[in-house]
């Protein structure tokens, strides 16, 4: 028997999609809920919260593409190591934390043909 405890059969398909977004591209909460055909935004950041620590949780975000409060910092690396799109932030942004550029980090869902 295995020590940890067995996840949800919909915890482990949220899990399993946000293993497959590419390094750089990013999905959002609802996009994840909606890709699963299951669940909203809100279940989705559930999972996250709960379970997401092994995997890339870095990419499954808020729509409006701000960094989640209190993880900004290990996000930021993460972005800039796998060269994730950001927008720079404004002077009048609080800690002039950046944003992703959601129009061109968003990822579909698909891989390319090739790859």
């Amino acid at each position: 028997m295995s020590e940890e405890p067995e996840l949800p059969e919909y915890a482990e398909r949220v899990l399993a999609l946000a293993e497959e977004i590419p390094p750089g591209r990013v999905m959002t909460y609802g996009d994840v809920a909606e890709w699963l055909g299951e669940g909203g935004p809100r279940q989705v950041g559930r999972v996250m919260a709960l379970y997401g620590g092994p995997v890339p949780w870095w990419r499954v975000v808020r729509s409006d593409g701000v960094l989640l409060p209190g993880s900004e910092p290990r996000a930021l690396a993460h972005y800039r190591d796998e060269g994730t799109p950001l927008r720079e932030a404004s002077r009048a942004a609080v800690g002039h934390v950046p944003r992703l550029d959601m129009k061109r980090a968003r990822w579909d869902g698909h891989r390319a043909a090739d790859g």
